[in-house]
């Protein structure tokens, strides 16, 4: 924990704490454009005392490295039934008083258009929070600056919840599409 804390700290980090963590939440991680992201989100909820899963393709999930992202709290999920991951997910929080999972809605460090909307479906089937995080990478800031309820009005909460993230946030900005 205090490593990691400082080692964030050393590279010119700050962490942004919210004032309680909820038990259970979906984390929504933007913008998601290298592959460092992962790193300083995993840094930043070692250094908070935090765990949070994540969920990846189960192709990934072959020995060894499967046992390392196991281990890192990666969660492998069977994409092959559309609908299926958001299933999967709910479950998970069924099952378990304290869960937290990061989420990515761009779903991919490319450029997209649009945002995928598991992670909405799933906090509010599960009937958790959204906690909003971001790496920002031109502010040196990580961490979660902002806890957000599902109203059930998916596109007016996903059009709030987008204008929370700038392009210029991002390790490669023109990566973000910002609508």
């Amino acid at each position: 924990m205090k490593l990691a804390r400082l080692i964030l700290r050393w590279c010119g980090w700050q962490l942004l704490e919210p004032a309680t963590y909820p038990r259970q939440s979906v984390i929504c991680v933007a913008p998601h454009t290298s592959n460092m992201d992962f790193i300083w989100g995993k840094l930043y909820y070692k250094a908070v005392g935090q765990r949070a899963h994540f969920l990846m393709k189960k192709e990934l999930f072959v020995p060894p490295l499967g046992w390392i992202f196991k281990a890192m709290g990666g969660i492998p999920i069977d994409r092959s039934r559309k609908g299926n991951t958001v299933e999967q997910v709910v479950d998970r929080f069924r099952a378990k008083d304290d869960f937290a999972v990061a989420i990515t809605p761009e779903g991919s460090r490319k450029a997209r258009d649009r945002w995928k909307t598991g992670f909405y479906h799933i906090a509010e089937e599960a009937g958790v929070p959204i906690q909003l995080a971001v790496i920002d990478y031109k502010q040196k800031r990580v961490g979660i600056f902002e806890q957000f309820v599902p109203t059930g009005d998916l596109d007016k909460d996903i059009r709030y919840i987008r204008s929370k993230y700038h392009a210029d946030q991002a390790k490669k900005p023109h990566l973000f599409a910002e609508s």
